[in-house]
């Protein structure tokens, strides 16, 4: 798309006086797809990355419904960090410079509740804040959504990743039916799908990152014997050095068997298969999507249904039987547009599957030998995030917000430090980087959530489990 100007909209004056003042002359390609049916008052469902210029796509159109002679709320503004509220309340008050007496408020989970309570009491246009810490203020009766007509959430999947799909559910029951809501995320997993259905009134979806276009995913096939197996997967992911890989064994015992392998090796790895009971299930789970663990070894039957986004390579221990088992298999990578690794292992047993593989793509398959993969050197890198457990959890009615304001409050934690946080009934899980562990350990350890201390452990290393 030819750049466009901020002119060609319908936007009053003094608002395109002030986007020429703070350099705004075209718009970003996010902005030239959203802002047309953000002012027409249409719902919208944007794919946007950080950087992007979504804030001034949402910031403008909800700043052009306000009506600055109610001092009412009437724009929310959800966002899974304090940071990212403070950034995206700050250019809302850089773009509001076009009126006077627009109020634009942050109400953000660890900091004092009390301040907030007052400047909420003396009212505001626009409130920008954290899920957990605005339920709060609506159960105590200091939010008052009765007069809102335009909702936003941005980073939507970073927001499900934190665990705050109740707290959201809440904050959308007490708002208006008619209003206009828009969705903003940076990748568009089956549960954001699910999340505009429940809210959003027939959207207008964009898509502006990779217009899309499906992903391609680059396979790679390796004659092995089959004493080669678990060294070709360990060079393998010291050649391509994926961030998240998961691979495909045919057997239960194989798939033990590769994962221990692999975390002997320092890998970060786990195994997911049927002899697993559902809380050790879920705590692999937990440990992969909250990029805690790098890699996942599982068997077909255990994969089923598994939502994991932006997984980078697939990893096919034996090939299945089955041609259609490992289309399905390889297409677990190169999703959303983007580039995906699917290697696979093959011994000269597999000589008539080869072949139908080769009929079916109309191509021919190149092995490559073992003897290519260079032996690993060094150790390999530990995965991005560590996991910290906490003993308590919906039954003891703690929220993603409790704990995410007990570390970015009490514990001084960025919270771009955090990642996922998963409650399950009894337990709570979070991702820390790990350069914070330690004290985020020291934090929830030393302080109370809800009122109450929480046992507090570390699962795994971060390397190995």
């Amino acid at each position: 798309m030819s750049s466009i100007a901020f002119s060609s909209l319908h936007l009053k004056p003094a608002m395109l006086k002030n986007l020429a003042s703070l350099g705004y002359a075209a718009m970003t390609p996010i902005q030239a797809h959203s802002l047309p049916p953000i002012l027409a008052s249409k719902d919208l469902i944007a794919r946007a990355k950080t950087g992007s210029g979504k804030t001034a796509a949402f910031g403008i159109g909800l700043l052009s419904r306000l009506d600055t002679t109610a001092l009412q709320l009437q724009a929310l503004v959800l966002c899974p960090t304090r940071e990212l509220a403070d950034q995206v309340a700050k250019e809302l008050r850089r773009l509001a410079r076009f009126t006077e007496n627009i109020r634009v408020l942050t109400v953000c989970g660890g900091v004092p509740f009390g301040p907030q309570l007052g400047s909420l009491e003396h009212g505001a246009h626009v409130v920008v804040g954290t899920p957990g810490r605005l339920l709060d203020h609506l159960r105590r009766g200091s939010l008052d959504l009765s007069s809102l007509q335009t909702l936003v959430l941005d980073e939507a999947d970073r927001m499900l990743d934190m665990g705050f799909q109740d707290d959201i559910r809440s904050l959308i029951a007490a708002a208006p039916a008619r209003r206009q809501t828009l969705l903003f995320s940076a990748t568009y997993p089956d549960s954001i799908a699910d999340m505009s259905a429940a809210m959003q009134q027939t959207p207008v979806e964009v898509s502006v990152d990779e217009d899309h276009v499906a992903g391609t995913i680059e396979q790679h096939f390796y004659a092995v014997e089959p004493d080669q197996r678990s060294e070709a997967v360990a060079r393998i992911l010291g050649r391509y050095r994926p961030e998240s890989t998961l691979v495909f064994c045919n057997t239960k015992l194989d798939c033990q068997e590769l994962a221990d392998d692999l975390k002997e090796r320092g890998f970060a790895a786990l195994a997911i298969h049927g002899d697993l009971e559902q809380r050790e299930r879920d705590q692999v789970l937990v440990r992969f999507s909250n990029k805690s663990a790098s890699v996942l070894v599982a068997t077909d039957v255990a994969a089923r249904g598994l939502d994991i986004k932006e997984l980078a390579a697939v990893i096919n221990f034996e090939l299945s039987r089955n041609p259609e088992v490992h289309t399905h298999r390889i297409g677990r990578t190169g999703r959303a547009g983007e580039q995906g690794l699917a290697i696979s292992l093959v011994s000269r047993r597999d000589s008539r599957l080869i072949k139908g593989m080769e009929e079916d793509l109309a191509c021919r398959i190149d092995l490559q030998e073992f003897s290519s993969l260079a032996p690993l050197t060094g150790r390999p890198p530990a995965a991005a995030m560590v996991t910290l457990c906490i003993d308590g959890g919906r039954k003891n009615k703690l929220r993603p917000g409790d704990i995410l304001g007990a570390l970015t409050g009490e514990g001084g934690i960025a919270g771009s430090e955090v990642g996922r946080i998963d409650l399950f009934d009894f337990h709570s899980y979070v991702a820390i980087m790990g350069q914070s562990v330690e004290q985020a350990l020291r934090c929830l350890a030393n302080n109370r959530i809800k009122g109450r201390f929480f046992k507090v452990r570390r699962i795994g290393s971060g390397r190995t489990s």
